[in-house]
């Protein structure tokens, strides 16, 4: 039983660390990726589609990207989502790929992304630290049924808090790195 639980907290655990990996993966630095653009929605025949599923991108250089959208009708959509969305450029169209030049980040906006990946991370292991509640409820529930011993308890529960920082502490070492790319100039 107390396996049970704990396997399923770590399980809980890597997809708090994944979802902050993904959400970390989405903030702007002064160096193009591909990430960048995993929340970007296009209103493509009146759906919502993720513009990874309409176009490929090419990164030429570390701040040029060019999107190759699919299907050549939906780029005027595209463009219209990449200018409207948070990312900040102003997309250009050729008539056969679209072309980003990220601007030069200011010291400011580097500020502001900072920000925004400290917030990213702490909501990180506020949800790492939800799944040990429930796992801890859980093991006190069961040494309170007798369905387990308290030593037994008590050990699961150091195994738990365990988890607990070691995936809090795989939190803060992609937070340092996201930190130390936006700041480098």
């Amino acid at each position: 039983m107390i396996e049970e639980i704990l396997l399923e907290a770590e399980e809980k655990m890597e997809r708090a660390v994944a979802v902050a990996k993904e959400e970390f993966a989405g903030i702007r630095t002064g160096r193009a990726n591909s990430g960048m653009f995993t929340k970007i929605m296009v209103d493509y025949y009146g759906a919502p589609t993720p513009l990874q599923q309409l176009a490929s991108f090419n990164i030429p250089d570390a701040r040029t990207v060019l999107v190759n959208p699919f299907d050549k009708s939906a780029m005027a959509l595209i463009e219209k989502a990449l200018r409207e969305s948070d990312l900040g450029v102003n997309p250009s169209n050729d008539g056969v790929a679209i072309r980003i030049v990220l601007p030069m980040l200011t010291e400011e906006r580097r500020r502001d992304y900072v920000k925004l990946a400290k917030t990213k991370g702490e909501e990180g292991r506020v949800s790492i630290r939800g799944v040990r509640r429930k796992a801890k409820d859980q093991i006190d529930r069961a040494v309170k049924d007798g369905e387990i011993g308290e030593d037994e308890g008590g050990r699961a529960e150091k195994e738990l808090e365990s988890l607990t920082k070691r995936y809090s502490e795989a939190i803060d070492q992609l937070l340092a790195g996201k930190e130390a790319e936006l700041l480098e100039v």
